[in-house]
C-alpha cells in the first residue's frame, strides 16, 4: 500500500494490475486530440485523463482515493488527522477574535473524510466553535458533494455543511494533497535550450515526443527560480498552481490558507543529481509506477509540488507567509499524540481500534513516509505573532538555534 511516497520509492505494477485497463472514452478523446492538432502538451493530456467530465479520473462515478481505491491520504487513514486539524482551525478562530460565522472551505474533499473528522473533532472536544462553524466543499464533481452531505448527515452534522457560492469568507481554506494533482507540463533540458515533452502517437501507442515549448511561461517559470535543466534532465512545471492560489486567496477575507502536500523548494525539486528524471508517478490500486500512458482515466497521475512557485503565487495574491513545517511536526505540535492517548482511554475503544489508530498515526508522522509532507501556512488579516499552534515545534526549534536559521 502506498502513502504517496517521496522520490526514490518506485514499485513496478504487478501483472494483475493490467486488468484495470483504460477508459475507452478517455483513450478515444486523447487520440482524437492528437489526430486533430498533433502532439499535445502533458497538461492537456492530464486535463482529459484526470478531469474530463464523466470519465476522467477525478470525475468518474467511482471515488478513487481510499482503502478500496488507488491511494490513501491521511484523512482516510484515520480520523486522528482531521481531529488534529480541528485544533488548528479552532486556533485560527481564536486569533481572529472568534468571528461568527466562521467557515472552512476545503478543496478536493473527496467523500468527506477530512470534513467529518474536523467537525466531529470539534464536537467531541466540546469546542464552542462546534456550534457555529460552517463547512464548504469545492469539488470538481457534484457527486462528491452529495457523498459529503450523506456522510455528515449520518453523524448529525448535516447542518454544518453549506453550498459554496464563492463568496469571501472568514475562516480557513484547506487543500490536502490537491496541488500535486493539478495538470502540469513536462520539460527536458537540451544544449539548445528548454524543450517540452509532448504526448504523441506512433504505431497505435502513445509516446513522449519532444517539441518546442507550447508556452513561453515554462521557460519564464524556471528563469524566475534560477533553474537551468541539465542536458537530458526532465522535470515537471505546474503553471496551474498560480491560478489555484489566486482563487483560494480571492475567496479569503480573513484567516488561513493551509496547504499540505508532498513537494520541495525549486532548487531541490530540480536537482539534477537527485531527480534527473523528475517526479512524475502514477497510482493504481495502491501500486505506484512511472508510465502515464497506461490505464487512461483509471489511474492517478501526479508530480511533486514546486513550493517556490506556491510561495511566489501567494506573494502575488497578497497572502502573508506565516510559516512552514513538515506534516510530522505539524501534527505533533497540534497534540496528535495526546489525541491518540485519549482515544485509547475512551470507553468502547478496543485494543484493535487503538492499534489501528497508532499504526495510522505513525505513518502520518514518520519522516520516511507521510511525515515529510510539507505544510505551508499563509494568512490574510492574521498576525504571525503569536505563532499558530501547528508551528509551535518549528518555532521553538528556530528559537533554540538562534537568528538566521531555518
Amino acid at each position: 500500500m502506498s502513502d504517496r511516497p517521496p522520490v526514490g520509492l518506485r514499485r513496478v505494477a504487478p501483472e494483475d494490475i493490467e486488468s484495470v485497463g483504460s477508459d475507452p472514452v478517455i483513450e478515444a478523446r486523447v487520440r482524437e486530440a492528437i489526430r486533430v492538432g498533433g502532439p499535445i502538451s502533458f497538461a492537456q493530456f492530464m486535463q482529459i485523463t484526470q478531469y474530463d467530465p464523466g470519465h476522467g479520473y477525478y470525475r468518474s462515478p467511482i471515488a478513487r482515493p481510499g482503502r478500496q481505491g488507488d491511494f490513501l491520504t491521511a484523512p482516510e487513514a484515520h480520523p486522528l488527522f482531521g481531529n488534529a486539524i480541528a485544533r488548528q482551525v479552532e486556533d485560527v478562530w481564536g486569533h481572529l477574535g472568534r468571528p461568527t460565522p466562521f467557515v472552512v472551505r476545503e478543496y478536493g474533499a473527496g467523500e468527506g473524510a477530512l470534513a467529518v473528522s474536523v467537525l466531529d473533532g470539534l464536537r467531541s472536544a466540546g469546542s464552542p466553535l462546534a456550534g457555529i462553524i460552517r463547512y464548504r466543499v469545492v469539488e470538481v464533481d457534484d457527486r462528491r458533494l452529495d457523498a459529503v452531505a450523506v456522510r455528515l448527515a449520518a453523524l448529525g452534522l448535516a447542518d454544518r455543511l453549506e453550498p459554496d457560492d464563492g463568496s469571501s469568507i472568514e475562516g480557513v481554506v484547506i487543500a490536502n494533497e490537491v496541488l500535486d494533482a493539478l495538470p502540469f507540463h513536462r520539460v527536458i533540458g537540451r544544449p539548445s535550450g528548454l524543450r517540452e515533452i509532448l504526448v504523441g502517437e506512433r504505431d497505435g501507442r502513445l509516446i513522449d515526443e519532444e517539441g518546442d515549448p507550447t508556452t513561453p511561461a515554462l521557460a519564464a517559470r524556471l528563469d524566475a527560480e534560477g533553474i537551468v535543466l541539465a542536458n537530458g534532465q526532465t522535470g515537471e512545471i505546474c503553471l496551474a498552481v498560480d491560478d489555484w492560489v489566486a482563487a483560494a486567496a480571492a475567496g479569503l477575507a480573513r484567516g488561513l490558507v493551509l496547504i499540505i502536500d508532498y513537494g520541495h523548494d525549486a532548487a531541490e525539486l530540480y536537482d539534477a543529481r537527485r531527480r534527473p528524471h523528475g517526479t512524475l508517478a502514477a497510482y493504481v490500486r495502491h501500486t505506484v509506477h512511472e508510465d502515464p500512458y497506461r490505464h487512461l482515466g483509471r489511474q492517478d497521475v501526479t508530480a511533486h509540488v514546486d513550493l517556490t512557485a506556491v510561495e511566489r503565487a501567494a506573494a502575488t495574491a497578497s497572502l502573508d507567509p506565516l510559516g512552514d513545517t513538515t506534516q510530522g511536526e505539524f501534527l505533533a505540535s497540534l497534540g496528535a499524540g495526546d489525541l491518540l492517548l485519549a482515544l485509547g482511554e475512551r470507553s468502547g475503544t478496543s485494543a484493535a481500534d487503538y492499534l489501528t489508530a497508532r499504526s495510522a498515526l505513525v505513518r502520518m508522522i514518520d519522516p520516511a513516509a507521510m511525515g515529510r509532507f510539507r505544510v505551508l501556512l499563509y494568512g490574510r488579516g492574521l498576525s504571525a505573532e503569536p505563532s499558530l499552534r501547528g508551528l509551535s515545534i518549528r518555532v521553538a526549534r528556530r528559537a533554540r538555534a538562534g537568528p538566521g536559521t531555518g
